[in-house]
């Protein structure tokens, strides 16, 4: 099963791909999927190592909203859902 992470870093490295190497706007998160998020670094990552505050990836800031599905934000401003 693919971790949100993942899925974050394919629809970064595609937004690369379709807009000459341009940054999203920022990707916008529920606190689950937020909490699902610091899981998954705290998986990848020498404790210690990594800080945990979660405010961008990969670059890219994140935002926390209660009613987000869970979306990338385009560089042209079009949401692309993360799952």
């Amino acid at each position: 099963m693919t971790t949100l992470y993942l899925q974050m870093t394919d629809k970064l490295s595609a937004h690369w791909r379709a807009h000459n190497n341009a940054y999203p706007q920022k990707f916008v998160l529920s606190p689950a999927m937020r909490d699902e998020y610091v899981r998954c670094l705290q998986l990848i990552t020498i404790p210690g190592e990594r800080d945990m505050s979660v405010t961008k990836h990969m670059g890219v800031r994140i935002e926390i909203d209660e009613a987000s599905p869970g979306v990338m934000v385009a560089a042209d401003g079009s949401e692309v859902a993360l799952q």
